[in-house]
């Protein structure tokens, strides 16, 4: 069973935007979709440790600010180049948005 901690509204990341979340196990990047759906990721670049939650979000894919990688929300993984980013459980209820704490409590910080 999860335990799902409330991080803000849906209405605090606005549609194809982002938000850093700083936790006690690293910064997670907060995305939301032009279609509302949220996805969290380490907000590291796998290239060159570009901050994703600054870059730019389209369809369920944001490019970083730094070199144009692309990254999946969904997986990951770097579009067209190899490398992958740490994914978190996202999901929102009654209009909050909501992170799996025991997933994230057993990342461990880089």
């Amino acid at each position: 069973m999860s335990n799902w901690i409330d991080i803000a509204a849906l209405d605090a990341v606005p549609q194809r935007g982002a938000r850093l979340i700083k936790t006690l196990h690293g910064c997670v990047a907060v995305f939301r979709t032009a279609g509302d759906e949220v996805f969290a990721l380490d907000n590291a670049c796998p290239h060159k440790n570009g901050p994703l939650a600054d870059g730019i979000v389209h369809g369920k894919s944001v490019t970083c600010p730094l070199h144009n990688w692309v990254i999946s929300l969904e997986t990951g993984e770097a579009q067209g180049e190899e490398g992958q980013v740490a994914t978190y459980p996202a999901k929102v209820a009654e209009g909050r948005i909501l992170l799996d704490a025991d997933f994230l409590q057993q990342r461990a910080v880089a």
